[in-house]
């Protein structure tokens, strides 16, 4: 993923629309670029900072973006994991039907 990609990106991300394969470009390349990493902050930092001072609220913005960014991570894991259920179940599956099909007409 490119800087310019990633930028276009950081909305979706800010409201938790991206899907897994993008997210997962998204983290690689937030990991790998300090400068997107910082526009990220930056516009993460403007949306939730606007929302609070309208509200009157007290906040702690970095402590909000850390918490994203790890929300972000375990939500990423979950789908991952879901995914790879997935894949051992299809696998085993076939198998299992492949030996029926042995069985029944070998």
């Amino acid at each position: 993923m490119e800087c310019r990609e990633f930028e276009k990106l950081i909305p979706s991300f800010l409201n938790n629309s991206l899907d897994y394969e993008t997210m997962e470009e998204f983290r690689v390349h937030m990991n790998d670029c300090s400068a997107c990493k910082e526009e990220l902050s930056i516009q993460f930092l403007v949306q939730e900072g606007m929302k609070h001072l309208e509200k009157g609220d007290s906040f702690d913005l970095d402590e909000e973006f850390r918490l994203r960014l790890e929300q972000s991570r375990k939500k990423h894991a979950r789908v991952g994991a879901i995914i790879s259920l997935g894949q051992w179940v299809s696998t085993f599956i076939l198998f299992v039907l492949g030996a029926a099909v042995i069985v029944i007409f070998g």
